[in-house]
């Protein structure tokens, strides 16, 4: 079978923006039963919501170049940003069938639809494209360079595609998946294989969880010889396959370690018809925390792949993560910033963000952090919801009073203080002509805020 014949070399076809979610949630579906899946899941968004960074993907080219370096197996493929680049791509490559592939931090590109951003059209069906021909990689580069990819996991928004990645077609002998995570509660690297490749690897882990083989790895130790040949033994190969196998998990594995990274998925990872084992696909994440030590990382990000206020965010050293409803919260705390999120929900609304200003923050970071959250135009009203303990409320107080006359506050705003300083700051708000209620728990917060926006059950 030669790639593209039977099935396009699809993507994970749900790998998300944010990889160590989809890692975590992956881990959750594996480990517990049915009925507590959907509770277990809120734990690790919980988790994920209060870490102080994101971490930070790449492309699958620039993956791939990693593997190359590593000395894993790809197929030799040009990065291009124009249709005139992806021809001479094509005339490169010296294969007669290649995948021309839409690169966005999403996954699904091959089950997505491509528009055009002016009028909204159709534009084609497939954001990964198998060309026969010449004139059939200029069409398919036309339809995907400079146009909207929407797929499961951008929302109906999609992503606007600036980059392909065209790839010699190679001959399939079987399809695999392959991944490499961190496994926070074993605190080891997990390797996570299956015969089950190209396949939604979430569907595999509900329906037939016996095909996903998998090993833990021991920081101590590192990975053995002997796990190596297990997983690949348990992968039903065998001869040079399995010697290719062995070479390449302990290559990944040395490639994850030293680029700290939080996960690194291949779906598909090919058995070819010549026994060689090729990655065919390559999605990397990076755990940002490690970024002081990686200064090449900044050429390989993206920033018109990340939500311009989470890097704002991430900038000024506020924990920001953009959510879908229409309250902003500002809050102090991760711990605190999960809770009343929870409460808002409680009460019928639905926060816009999860916001951390952490303790500490002076009236800057403050104004700041209320600023990012007024600048969402799909907030219609904020929470302040501050506990002071190293964090003063009169500080808040101000910063909020700052921004509010800099902004311009269009919207409903409730205010709790409790804690260091809160009578101070509360006397600074009642001073002020800023029209805003005051509360004393989180629960009138929340109602309040909800009953002001017209929400609520």
């Amino acid at each position: 079978m030669v790639q593209g014949l039977s099935r396009v070399p699809n993507p994970p076809a749900r790998t998300t923006t944010s990889m160590v979610v989809r890692a975590h949630l992956l881990l959750s579906a594996l480990r517990v039963p049915d009925a507590s899946r959907k509770f277990t899941r809120r734990i690790v968004e919980r988790q994920l919501l209060g870490r102080r960074s994101v971490d930070m993907n790449i492309h699958e080219y620039q993956g791939k170049e990693l593997f190359r370096s590593a000395g894993v197996k790809v197929q030799e493929g040009v990065h291009c940003k124009t249709v005139e680049d992806a021809l001479a791509a094509y005339d490169s490559l010296g294969s007669k069938v290649v995948a021309v592939k839409s690169q966005i931090h999403a996954g699904g590109r091959g089950k997505g639809n491509l528009y055009c951003p002016n009028s909204g059209d159709l534009l084609m069906e497939g954001g990964v494209k198998i060309a026969f021909s010449r004139d059939e990689v200029e069409t398919y580069s036309e339809n995907i360079l400079g146009h909207i990819l929407v797929t499961k996991q951008t929302g109906p928004a999609g992503k606007l595609v600036s980059n392909i990645y065209v790839e010699a077609g190679c001959e399939i002998a079987h399809e695999y998946y392959l991944a490499l995570l961190v496994d926070r509660e074993a605190k080891q690297v997990l390797i996570m294989a299956s015969t089950e490749g190209g396949m939604d690897i979430e569907e595999v882990a509900e329906e037939t969880p016996e095909a996903i083989h998998k090993i833990w790895v021991n920081p101590s130790t590192g990975l053995l010889d002997s796990q190596k040949e297990d997983l690949g033994i348990s992968l039903d190969l065998s001869g040079a396959a399995l010697e290719d196998f062995v070479g390449m998990i302990g290559s990944l594995y040395d490639l994850f370690v030293s680029n700290d990274c939080s996960m690194v998925e291949i779906n598909p990872l090919v058995r070819t018809k010549s026994d060689e084992i090729v990655a065919l696909d390559a999605k990397v994440g990076f755990d940002e925390n490690a970024s002081f030590r990686h200064k090449e990382w900044e050429d390989l990000r993206d920033y018109s792949e990340e939500e311009p206020t989470e890097t704002r965010a991430n900038e000024a050293g506020l924990s920001y993560v953009k959510l879908d409803g229409d309250i902003g919260c500002l809050v102090n705390g991760a711990g605190l910033a999960m809770a009343t999120m929870d409460v808002i929900k409680l009460y019928g609304g639905e926060p816009a963000n999860f916001l951390d200003i952490g303790g500490g923050a002076d009236e800057a970071k403050v104004q700041e952090a209320f600023e990012i959250i007024l600048e969402d135009p799909n907030v219609k009203g904020i929470l302040v919801n501050i506990f002071g303990g190293i964090q003063r409320c009169d500080i808040v107080a101000k910063a909020v009073l700052a921004a509010s006359e800099k902004m311009g506050l269009q919207v409903p705003l409730v205010i709790r203080l409790s804690g260091t300083m809160f009578e101070e700051g509360r006397a600074i708000i009642d001073a002020s002509d800023l029209d805003c209620t005051s509360v004393e728990t989180l629960a009138e917060g929340a109602e309040a805020i909800v009953g002001l926006i017209g929400g609520g059950q």
